[in-house]
């Protein structure tokens, strides 16, 4: 198996942390395998696009979700590091308005899967980070929405030193009392 997955607190939220091979040359390791995540998350999926941002200390994305087209998200940091957060967005679901938050570095090499129905946000806690994600869905600016990141009902305890760098629609998200939410 090229990783080891491990639960979090919200159960279909998932930490892969890869088999790193390496030596006096580098490194290698499978970032991703289809059959293998299969059997060891029971999760069959099929991922439709990658997208790669980079941003700089301080910079706080999210946190976001697409109402119709949901995506889920396999994400995972190749410079840097970020405080990667997922908020369970379900109604129905025993976690709603729960969140998880790790770590996710170029150094520790670890991936998050976040799956349709959670919003997913991260804060750069390094000079700078380059994330990558993979997405089971397309990107639909028409269905995207934001939650606000410092909700008071969240309370999401993000690792900030200062007040965080922020786009327009998250400066100015609704508060999860006010957002569209998942059945």
């Amino acid at each position: 198996m090229p990783y080891t997955i491990f639960k979090t607190d919200l159960p279909e939220v998932l930490i892969l942390e890869p088999k790193v091979f390496g030596d006096e040359r580098g490194f290698f390791f499978e970032s991703f395998n289809h059959r293998d995540f299969e059997k060891q998350a029971g999760i069959s999926t099929h991922f439709v696009q990658d997208n790669h941002s980079k941003s700089s200390h301080g910079v706080l994305r999210g946190l976001h979700y697409q109402i119709k087209h949901p995506q889920g998200k396999l994400v995972r940091v190749s410079q840097g590091a970020v405080f990667d957060v997922a908020v369970d967005l379900r109604r129905s679901s025993p976690n709603f308005g729960k969140w998880v938050g790790y770590e996710l570095s170029a150094e520790n090499k670890r991936q998050m899967w976040i799956p349709a129905g959670f919003a997913h946000g991260f804060l750069v806690t390094s000079e700078s980070a380059e994330f990558l994600y993979k997405t089971t869905d397309y990107w639909y600016p028409e269905h995207e929405r934001s939650l606000r990141w410092n909700d008071p009902t969240l309370k999401i305890e993000w690792p900030l030193s200062a007040t965080p760098v922020l786009a327009s629609k998250d400066a100015n998200a609704e508060a999860l009392s006010n957002v569209e939410v998942f059945l």
